[in-house]
């Protein structure tokens, strides 16, 4: 089957995404300790962590359930980008679906796979891959290695301010990954260039 120029650019852009995600997260989750930190500026720093939820560290409902969710997120997705691909729309639409998939699609496989191809990272050991004594976890239940620390703005509130005066300041405070990146620069660009074909006011674009 032949693939259309724009079907190639979101492959593209899919597996360029995805296997840089994956070989940032193998690195740290290899080479770091749990909670280890890497200074790099004052305002960025590789500090690896792991979370069992959403992006940004974010966690609601069980880890099965978030799982299937992302899985069947991914699917829709993809059935998403393959009908706008096949209909020629906008490349720069076509980029942005692409990113949201591909994020989504590199959380994924931390939570499915993760659990079983490495063992713990903990304060005084390194994770392995493919470790003798098994992984820390069974298949579904892995958790999401996350990396990125921009403590932009770090300080205290005013102590004259109500509720948190005196208290510490961070901005910005999520530690996230690569994914998580492009799942939100995605949706950025979507918002800010594309909101036409999101209110479905949208045409097909050469």
């Amino acid at each position: 089957m032949k693939v259309s120029k724009k079907g190639i650019i979101a492959l593209v852009v899919i597996f360029a995404v995805l296997i840089i995600d994956q070989a940032i997260k193998i690195y740290v989750k290899t080479h770091l300790y749990w909670h280890e930190n890497v200074h790099v500026t004052d305002w960025f720093y590789i500090y690896f962590t792991e979370n069992n939820g959403m992006a940004f560290g974010l966690e609601i409902f069980g880890k099965l359930f978030l799982t299937t969710f992302r899985i069947a997120a991914v699917g829709l997705i993809g059935w998403y980008l393959y009908r706008i691909v096949k209909r020629g729309m906008k490349t720069g639409y076509i980029v942005c679906i692409s990113l949201i998939l591909t994020g989504a699609l590199g959380n994924i496989i931390d939570s499915v796979f993760y659990g079983v191809l490495f063992n713990e990272s903990t304060h005084s050991q390194i994770a392995s891959f493919l470790p003798e004594g098994g992984g820390y976890s069974s298949w579904f239940y892995g958790k999401v290695v996350d990396m990125f620390y921009f403590p932009l703005i770090e300080t205290n509130w005013p102590t004259w301010m109500p509720f948190v005066g005196g208290e510490h300041f961070v901005f910005f405070s999520p530690i996230f990954n690569f994914a998580d990146a492009a799942i939100s620069c995605g949706i950025i660009a979507l918002l800010l260039f594309y909101s036409k074909y999101l209110n479905g006011t949208h045409h097909r674009h050469a």
